[in-house]
């Protein structure tokens, strides 16, 4: 008789900074999960918190880390469900101190935490203004003076070196998203970086589980054309992934939203550039062969994928201060309200620069009318019966965003008429981003152990 093999169940327990936290209860209460992986951070948000971390040495971490540990902990010390996460941003060892001392105050006295550590290249990056700008095809000395943040990211086996302490929680910085689903897998199987279609079964699983209810249904859903059923129930996803690379990925049984053929081949283009050599810290894969298979309402097979060796570089993720963006919004409505904004928009823009206020751009937004395709359509001159206007513009310095947005605000007496809600939504420094490409030698990443 052949001994079974062993599966290994992930669940999503976020797909963004702020996602929702009851559809991770959801996993967690009814799936039998073996671990749950929170995917956290966008390329801006590690440079928000490496901000945020500067201002109080304390935080740089997700801010909803405290409601997430103290929503999920309780469940997994229960189910016996590892967590790992990118939640710390910023600030990795002081996230997973933060976990710790939620559990402990939760009861969790066994409670043991890592950080992974040195995904952090800004000095490294400093010392090498040659490097060239992937996006804007230009030295890094052009941006060099204002230079906020500059993180690896990191691949699957610096998770996998974390969960091999025994740690409970796992808490990184700039890891990818599908590395740290695949890390679990590195680390539950005991594969190789050698096993490379074992790699490209563990990539696509996170490929597919990163974004969490992408997967079944979220971004999917257009009324009338593709229709997902309570949507307001949306469940997030699971993976079934065995030994042998057979995967599955599934939603509870009977729970809200959708997961078919088509929600996995729009998560799995989601992103990709090259779909035959989409390049990950880990391998490059291929979708080329890619094809799902619905096995049951809940449930598809995943299967025809590949992979190659990875690459010897790093791929770093650079934010840099990119001035300040200055925003106004005033509602116009009745009769002539589209003149009326348009009027608006033009006396704001004059009165700005009569004043001295100084923008690289300004950008009107008539919000229903232009704010997304830019000019309106002709047919539609003079017709809509409200209409809200949006002035934003980017700006050297603070003093003039905020001149911006006054302007707009100063129309409720300023004229035209009519002007309803005006509001200055105040100055905002932009952290733009970019990324370079550094050898993988020059990053020592490090595991730090809390609560051992």
């Amino acid at each position: 008789m052949s001994e079974p093999r062993s599966r290994l169940r992930v669940g999503v327990g976020a797909g963004m900074a702020d996602d929702r936290i009851g559809p991770a209860l959801q996993l967690l209460q009814q799936c039998e999960l073996d671990y749950l992986v929170c995917e956290c951070l966008a390329e801006r948000t590690i440079a928000r918190e490496t901000l945020s971390r500067r201002h109080d040495g304390a935080r740089g971490y997700n801010p909803m880390l405290d409601e997430r540990m103290r929503g999920f902990l309780p469940l997994c010390r229960q189910k016996g469900v590892r967590l790992v996460s990118n939640m710390g941003a910023a600030n990795p060892v002081g996230a997973a101190q933060a976990a710790l001392d939620i559990g402990r105050d939760l009861g969790w006295n066994e409670l043991r935490c890592a950080a992974v550590v040195g995904d952090d290249v800004i000095d490294r990056v400093r010392a090498h203004p040659e490097l060239q700008l992937m996006d804007r095809k230009l030295p890094l000395e052009e941006i060099l003076p204002r230079l906020a943040s500059a993180n690896a990211y990191l691949g699957a086996d610096v998770v996998r070196d974390a969960l091999a302490t025994g740690a409970h929680v796992v808490m990184t910085g700039r890891v990818a998203d599908p590395s740290l689903f695949l890390g679990v897998a590195l680390h539950h199987h005991g594969w190789s970086y050698d096993d490379l279609p074992r790699l490209a079964a563990g990539t696509i699983m996170g490929h597919l589980l990163e974004c969490s209810a992408q997967l079944t249904g979220g971004y999917f859903a257009d009324p009338g054309k593709k229709d997902v059923p309570r949507l307001a129930e949306l469940s997030y996803p699971y993976a079934d992934l065995y030994g042998d690379g057979e995967l599955f990925v599934a939603k509870p049984d009977g729970s809200g939203g959708r997961l078919d053929r088509m929600t996995c081949t729009e998560q799995a283009l989601y992103e990709i550039h090259d779909p035959g050599a989409y390049i990950t810290p880990d391998c490059v894969l291929s979708l080329e062969g890619l094809n799902f298979e619905a096995l049951t309402p809940d449930r598809v097979a995943v299967k025809g994928i590949g992979a190659g060796p990875r690459t010897d570089s790093y791929k770093v993720v650079v934010g840099y201060f990119d001035g300040w963006i200055g925003t106004g919004e005033v509602a116009y409505a009745g009769v002539n309200a589209l003149a009326r904004a348009q009027l608006a928009a033009e006396t704001v823009q004059e009165r700005f620069r009569l004043d001295g206020g100084v923008a690289t751009e300004i950008q009107v937004d008539l919000i229903g009318v232009s704010s997304l395709h830019g000019k309106f359509p002709a047919s539609m001159a003079g017709k809509p019966y409200e209409v809200r206007l949006r002035v934003a513009a980017r700006c050297p310095d603070k003093k003039s965003a905020n001149l911006l947005g006054d302007h707009v605000r100063q129309l409720n007496m300023q004229g035209p008429y009519g002007a309803g809600g005006p509001v200055n939504l105040g100055a905002k420094e932009v952290i733009a981003v970019d990324a370079v490409l550094i050898p993988r030698g020059w990053v020592d990443p490090q595991i730090i152990t809390v609560g051992a």
